[in-house]
């Protein structure tokens, strides 16, 4: 069974990273306590360990909020995303069998469902599920962690930029991942990943 910090810490961790919860959103300990139904000393220690991955922001007088962020730090994190999950993907397409391509065209299905119902959370989280599933392929657990740590920081923003984006499909880059991943197509599955990890932030520097 999960200690009360580890569940708190564990559902805010996924609400921020899917956008559930908006940019510069302040939270409080007792609010959070409440909410979980914890004492004070479980909820702090779930905000220090989602201060100390990014996911929190803390002000030097105690207050919590998640991240607003700057546009040269959207910059900044679009372009880590850039270098590493192309690289993470490549690493996992010796073992992208076909039931991997398969499991990840029936995420994409349910990213697109998502679209067209206009949930925010649902779209954003089966967008990053599509990720983590190929990305879990390569095989490369250090440098997964590293991604994730950038998802938890842009959560609040995705939320913003799929307002911005009014989508009501699934974005046309999963088609193109998916067919470099049946063609063994190495160059184009990188391409194809630097443009789906990058495209839509860009409009939110423009």
């Amino acid at each position: 069974m999960l200690q009360a910090h580890d569940r708190v810490y564990r559902t805010l961790r996924a609400q921020i990273m899917s956008g559930e919860i908006g940019p510069g959103q302040a939270l409080t300990l007792r609010g959070l306590g409440r909410r979980f139904g914890v004492s004070m000393t479980p909820a702090r220690e779930a905000v220090q360990r989602l201060v100390a991955e990014g996911a929190l922001s803390m002000s030097s007088s105690g207050r919590v909020t998640t991240p607003d962020l700057s546009p040269d730090r959207i910059e900044e994190l679009a372009a880590i995303r850039a270098l590493l999950e192309p690289e993470l993907a490549s690493r996992a397409l010796p073992r992208a069998h076909l039931a991997l391509i398969e499991r990840l065209q029936a995420i994409n299905s349910a990213n697109a469902e998502a679209a067209v119902k206009g949930n925010a959370p649902g779209y954003i989280r089966t967008n990053l599920e599509f990720h983590r599933t190929l990305y879990l392929r390569a095989q490369s657990p250090a440098m997964l962690a590293l991604v994730e740590t950038v998802w938890l920081q842009l959560g609040p923003t995705m939320s913003k930029l799929y307002a911005r984006l009014n989508r009501t499909q699934s974005p046309a880059t999963h088609r193109m991942i998916l067919a470099a991943l049946k063609a063994g197509d190495e160059p184009g599955l990188r391409l194809a990943v630097r443009t789906d990890v990058t495209q839509g932030l860009r409009l939110l520097l423009g």
